[in-house]
């Protein structure tokens, strides 16, 4: 389903770049050219995400945000502004806007923004894992051993230890706290990198696969890590 942004913009021609722009990538948009048309048409529709610029005529994106934090605290919101200054930013984040982006704006960081807003929005939190700073030092996923001091890990039978990065050692400590349990990739991805963090999917997807290459006797046929397609992984136990 395709996920619905109200954009509050005043100048035509920003506001039709926005909306060609959030088109072209899957959403569905609906444009008002000021801050009052804006709260009309809000209730009229459940919106995934609200774009306000900051400066408009009537109602300002500050206004804006202010009434529409009074009936709804969780739609995310981002203003659009030409202002600059610090102390701007942290009027609008006060009001209850999750993000701020300062115009000119390139079209592939507002993407990327957007994406992390409903992102952050869609994702429940990973349930409470089972004693959760519980893992020992050393750990086992599937076969294989993972000490998480040195960063390394053993396939059984392997003679020689692998290295782990920082993202590959905490996925895998996330799955290990979650085993059995099905995670999604949005779940997975504020886990390990965060709700702030800006990229895709793909980014998860990579980095399992990276990690299968290092814990799975045969990473082209997973048995620890597997695939739920759809939704995002398990780990077996």
């Amino acid at each position: 389903m395709k996920a619905r942004i109200l954009i509050a913009e005043d100048d035509a021609n920003i506001r039709l770049g926005l909306i060609a722009t959030l088109e072209s990538e899957g959403y569905d948009v609906t444009a008002a050219s000021d801050g009052e048309q804006a709260l009309k048409l809000y209730p009229k529709h459940k919106y995934d995400l609200v774009v306000l610029d900051v400066m408009m005529p009537r109602l300002s994106g500050y206004d804006v945000c202010r009434e529409l934090r009074k009936a709804d605290p969780r739609t995310p919101v981002m203003l659009l502004t030409a202002k600059g200054e610090e102390i701007d930013k942290v009027v609008g984040l006060k009001l209850g806007a999750d993000d701020y982006v300062t115009k000119p704006f390139g079209v592939q960081e507002l993407l990327a923004r957007v994406e992390a807003l409903l992102r952050r929005a869609r994702a429940t939190a990973l349930p409470a894992a089972r004693d959760a700073d519980d893992l020992p030092t050393v750990f086992r996923l599937g076969t294989a051993e993972i000490d998480r001091k040195a960063h390394t890990v053993r396939r059984d039978g392997a003679a020689e230890a692998e290295t782990l990065t920082a993202r590959e050692l905490k996925l895998a400590e996330t799955f290990a706290r979650h085993a059995g349990e099905v995670l999604a990739r949005d779940a997975l991805l504020n886990a390990v990198w965060g709700v702030g963090y800006f990229g895709t999917t793909r980014t998860l997807d990579q980095h399992v696969a990276q990690l299968r290459k290092k814990i799975e006797p045969a990473p082209e046929s997973p048995a620890t890590l597997v695939t739920v397609h759809g939704v995002g992984y398990r780990c077996v136990k």
